[in-house]
C-alpha cells in the first residue's frame, strides 16, 4: 500500500483580483444608476443582486450601500462587464440601455434581461459572455 506524503501548505492566489470594498460601494452606486436606465423593477434589481431584499436595495437607492461579500461583489462586475460592452457596440447611448429589454435569438427569443432574470450568477455571466463575443473581446 502506497504511503501519503505530506505536502507543504502554500499561499492560495486568486486568478482574478480581489475586488476592494470600495470599489463594491462604487459599483452599487453605479448599478442603482444602470437599473433606473434599464428600467428595471425594485423585485427585479433584488433577483439580478442574488437575492437582495428590497430593504436594502431601498437603502441602496438613498445611497446606504453597507458591507457587500464577494459573490455580490462578482454580480456587480459582471453587470458592470456589461453595461460596459453594450456601451463599447452601441454608439448611442439609449441603444445600449433598451438593448436588454429585446427580444434576442441568441438567447432563443427571450431578452438578456429575462436570461439574468434567472437569478444565478451563471445567467448574468452567460449575456456577459455573449456580449464580449459580440464585440470581439
Amino acid at each position: 500500500m502506497p504511503h501519503l506524503k505530506l505536502i507543504e501548505k502554500t499561499a492560495y492566489q486568486s486568478a482574478a483580483p480581489e475586488i476592494t470594498d470600495a470599489e463594491g460601494e462604487a459599483m452599487a452606486r453605479a448599478a442603482v444608476n444602470l437599473f433606473s436606465r434599464w428600467g428595471v423593477t425594485d423585485v427585479q434589481a433584488c433577483i439580478l443582486l442574488g437575492g437582495l431584499s428590497l430593504r436594502t436595495w431601498s437603502r441602496w437607492k438613498t445611497g446606504e450601500i453597507g458591507r457587500i461579500p464577494r459573490d455580490l461583489k462578482a454580480r456587480l462586475s459582471n453587470l458592470m462587464g456589461i453595461h460596459k460592452a453594450l456601451r463599447i457596440i452601441f454608439t448611442e447611448a439609449g441603444r445600449s440601455y433598451e438593448w436588454v429589454r429585446l427580444g434576442n435569438e441568441a438567447f432563443g427569443g427571450a431578452s438578456a434581461l429575462d436570461v439574468m432574470l434567472g437569478g444565478e450568477l451563471t445567467d448574468i455571466m452567460r449575456v456577459r459572455r455573449y456580449l464580449d463575443n459580440v464585440r470581439g473581446g
